[in-house]
């Protein structure tokens, strides 16, 4: 999973969507969940259906659906509403562990069939930590089945559900649960072997702010990031992607080591540079072969 830039749109908006299609951004996470009033939320599927459908074919940028909570009663609804038109994958909110993400396949197994599509092609994103128990499962997520593509992590309901005023310290960084659930939330996907995609930074128009956030998520382990407006999408990209110097070193460490065969650690300007250096090397090249 390559995206870096993950924008949710409304569900209910036409004006959103087709907005949203022509923004920057690597993936558009159309909304059936927080965005969309109950009242609205039989329009928003039609809608998001036909966007889909509209959209079937383009390479870019891939589409997400975020469904209701299991537990709400809705997701299922959400589901047999979108998945016949083709999302690249399903966004999970409120999961509790591996169980609902093996829940969840069943449903898609049994959608993707009479829907006559291939069984199996559309992915799971889990947003892993909005409840204090979702906590103590993110080492589950190696058992959840090929389906599951990616982790996120979301402050802002967890929040809510531990009934905190706040989630983020006066000088703007993360109290410290909320720091804990961002790091389980990487490990967890890091143990799935799956993506590791960093939360929203809801001050849309602190682009600074934003830009900060993102290098350093990147620095620590994460590949993509959350977006809640357009214009968060450029930024997001600029911040995974590695520049030409980074590119430059990864190729002079992928060089030194296959001009040394057999070796567990080169040498280079004087630093002693192994073998996490040199898988650090090649996910630096992977990255770099992604458009700016």
């Amino acid at each position: 999973m390559s995206a870096r830039s993950w924008l949710f749109v409304p569900g209910d908006s036409d004006r959103k969507l087709a907005k949203g299609a022509g923004s920057a951004a690597d993936a558009l996470i159309i909304d059936l969940e927080d965005s969309v009033a109950p009242a609205n939320l039989p329009a928003a599927r039609s809608r998001a259906a036909a966007f889909l459908a509209a959209q079937a074919g383009r390479a870019a940028p891939e589409l997400w659906v975020r469904v209701n909570a299991l537990e709400s009663g809705l997701a299922l609804p959400d589901l047999a509403a979108v998945v016949p038109a083709g999302p690249a994958g399903i966004v999970l909110p409120k999961a509790g562990s591996a169980a609902d993400v093996v829940t969840l396949s069943n449903y898609l197994s049994a959608l993707e069939v009479a829907a006559g599509r291939p069984e199996g092609g559309t992915k799971i994103m889990v947003v892993a930590t909005e409840t204090p128990a979702a906590l103590f499962t993110l080492g589950s997520y190696a058992a959840a089945g090929p389906r599951l593509a990616g982790l996120t992590w979301g402050a802002e309901d967890l929040a809510a559900s531990l009934g905190a005023a706040g989630n983020r310290l006066e000088g703007g960084g993360y109290e410290f649960t909320y720091q804990l659930a961002r790091s389980l939330c990487l490990a967890g996907a890091a143990s799935a072997g799956v993506a590791p995609i960093d939360t929203v930074f809801t001050d849309f128009r602190d682009l600074a702010g934003l830009e900060a956030e993102a290098r350093a998520a990147r620095r620590a382990g994460f590949v993509g990031k959350l977006a809640i407006h357009p214009d968060q999408a450029d930024i997001i990209n600029r911040a995974f992607t590695p520049d030409a110097a980074e590119i430059a070193h990864a190729e002079r460490v992928i060089a030194a080591f296959a001009a040394n065969p057999g070796a567990g650690v080169v040498g280079i300007d004087g630093k002693m540079i192994d073998m996490p250096h040199l898988k650090q090397a090649h996910r630096i090249l992977a990255a770099g072969r992604r458009p700016a």
